[in-house]
């Protein structure tokens, strides 16, 4: 079984989270209507630095986020992107602090059916908080 999660933090915590439906990629089009919600989500709940202009974002260079449709949607909403340097995996934020926090948790732990996943996955998620 596999499921897609798509999360947004900063140094605040989590604060947008998404599971893909079931069969469905992540593509240009999934990930535009992704980054139309994260701006809901950002003017909600990061709204000083929606009002500020001061937010910014930070993805890896993966096709659907490096896509000509995603470049346009971003310059149309003014949206900041912090650039990820190429062949450097590294870099990715998700990779130091997320998945470990959320591998160490979940480690051991098998599940019959994918809410089983989806549930305990998204539990441990809003478990992390700004000093996790």
């Amino acid at each position: 079984m596999k499921m897609i999660l798509v999360v947004f933090f900063d140094w605040k915590g989590i604060f947008k989270h998404e599971v893909v439906p079931r069969g469905q990629m992540v593509n240009k089009q999934l990930y535009e209507d992704i980054l139309a919600r994260l701006r809901d989500a950002v003017r909600k709940k990061r709204s000083e630095m929606w009002e500020n202009q001061t937010w910014m974002l930070h993805h890896n260079n993966a096709p659907a986020h490096a896509s000509l449709l995603i470049l346009s949607y971003l310059a149309k909403h003014q949206t900041s992107v912090v650039p990820h340097s190429h062949y450097s995996p590294d870099l990715a934020p998700a990779d130091f602090f997320l998945f470990p926090k959320l591998k160490t948790t979940l480690k051991g732990s098998r599940f019959q059916i994918i809410e089983e996943i989806q549930e305990n996955t998204i539990r441990e998620l809003r478990a992390i908080t700004e000093s996790a």
